[in-house]
């Protein structure tokens, strides 16, 4: 008998519209694995094993099947966004336990496209911190898990990891896609400003979040990305001619360094990426001293703006803490012109330069542990020394992925973050496949 656990996206839409499988027995096989595996994992806070069931029978009743990218594809979705008759809790206890009366537009894309909704999964508390636990428990990575699966989209992450879906929506305002897939050896994007809808929270932190594909190969988070955004992203640099790529292995954030796999990692990747015959050299962003202070005031804003109309008493410390913080910036933020004068310093790099390669984190995820209980400096101080790389491209609004690549001393993943200039999301996967083609990546965790 055929297994569909471990398989892509793109295996499993094929089979479904080639009449080999139904859309029943691959959400029947994914669910069962959830209910042997995610125990351990922590991956979902729901699982919607009846209503995944009946809603695969209507996929696999339609009309058009054939020409469904995701046909029967099983889907798992961050659990700060709407699906239908479903509440989103955002992982909170102060946050409404009421059904949405209709789809986020990223979930009615994926399931319009044929996917169906497997569960909801685990965020830490309004999707603010680095790694993924509250009161919903504590999601664990797939490959160690011992250590946390990341923050903020680490439950989707996991739930790929661990192959109880093979794909997954999550979404990034501080490298909450790319922190996660980075631990969980995952292909993510965070496309730029505007390519996918977003409309996470009330106001997207200011215009830093966006929705963005949770996949196991470069395939289906093209796949997937083109399903989010409307569009294509073909597998093909521009003209066919070599890209000119900067390779930075350094911090933004002055006094934090970044550890050695990581910087191996990167050097590795740029040797791959000369070899195919790209233009690869050093060059280091010209990033500001103060974008680590910019990147904080935006991040606690933004949580104050999602708090304002939930009871603080029912909120965790560390959450109620970063509150209080962003409110103090909220009337300067809304006033400011940080973001705009840090693009317009990044954009001559970016002219010179088509793709930036760079660690995507400095140092393995904290433990996995109940963060959720210890103060909010604790919290703040651990995913800032494990996630520096990510922030700044929130801030500009420019795509950037996150790779697997290599292995950690642990035997957990290692990854490298690519980063472009407005509208390169599809060069960024290019470059992507072409390290998944050189230096190919085990799909799943052995777990199970």
């Amino acid at each position: 008998m055929t297994s569909w656990v471990g398989r892509t996206a793109a295996e499993i839409a094929t089979a479904v519209r080639e009449k080999r499988v139904t859309p029943r027995e691959v959400v029947a096989e994914h669910l069962e694995r959830i209910a042997r595996l995610d125990g351990r994992i922590g991956a979902f806070r729901k699982v919607r094993a009846e209503a995944a069931l009946a809603e695969a029978d209507e996929v696999g009743a339609r009309t058009d099947l054939d020409e469904l990218p995701l046909a029967g594809v099983p889907l798992a979705v961050k659990d700060n966004l709407a699906v239908r008759d479903e509440a989103h809790l955002d992982g909170s206890a102060a946050t409404p336990d009421t059904p949405a009366d209709a789809d986020h537009a990223t979930v009615a894309r994926l399931r319009a496209a044929g996917a169906v909704v497997v569960g909801l999964t685990n965020v830490p508390e309004l999707c603010v911190f680095g790694t993924t636990d509250g009161v919903h428990g504590v999601t664990r990575n797939p490959w160690d898990t011992l250590r946390s699966a990341g923050g903020s989209s680490g439950g989707s992450a996991a739930a790929v990891a661990a192959g109880l879906a093979p794909i997954a929506l999550g979404n990034d305002g501080m490298g909450s896609l790319r922190i996660p897939a980075a631990n969980c050896g995952l292909v993510t994007i965070k496309p730029g400003f505007g390519v996918v809808p977003a409309g996470i929270g009330n106001g997207d932190w200011f215009g830093m979040s966006e929705n963005g594909p949770l996949a196991t190969s470069v395939e289906d988070a093209r796949l997937m990305l083109s399903v989010l955004a409307g569009q294509g992203f073909e597998n093909t640099t521009p003209g066919g001619t070599p890209l000119k790529i900067a390779v930075s292995r350094r911090s933004p954030l002055v006094g934090t360094a970044v550890s050695r796999p990581y910087t191996n990692a990167v050097a590795q990747a740029a040797g791959l990426l000369a070899g195919a015959g790209h233009q690869v050299r050093r060059a280091e962003p010209p990033y500001p001293m103060s974008i680590g202070v910019t990147a904080l005031r935006h991040w606690t804003a933004g949580t104050a703006v999602d708090a304002a109309d939930l009871d603080p008493a029912l909120l965790t410390r560390r959450t109620r803490v970063h509150a209080a913080i962003g409110r103090r910036f909220l009337s300067g933020i809304r006033a400011s012109d940080s973001r705009e004068r840090l693009r317009a310093r990044l954009t001559p790099f970016f002219a010179e330069h088509d793709v930036l390669l760079t660690p995507a984190l400095a140092r393995r995820a904290p433990q996995a542990a109940p963060w959720h209980e210890r103060g909010w400096l604790r919290n703040a101080l651990a995913g800032s020394a494990y996630s520096p790389l990510t922030p700044a491209w929130n801030l500009t609004g420019w795509p950037a992925m996150s790779v697997p690549f290599g292995t950690l001393p642990s035997g957990a993943p290692c990854a490298v973050q690519l980063v472009g200039r407005p509208g390169s999301e599809a060069v960024l996967l290019a470059v992507a496949q072409t390290l998944e083609t050189l230096r190919p990546w085990q799909r799943t965790a052995p777990v199970g």
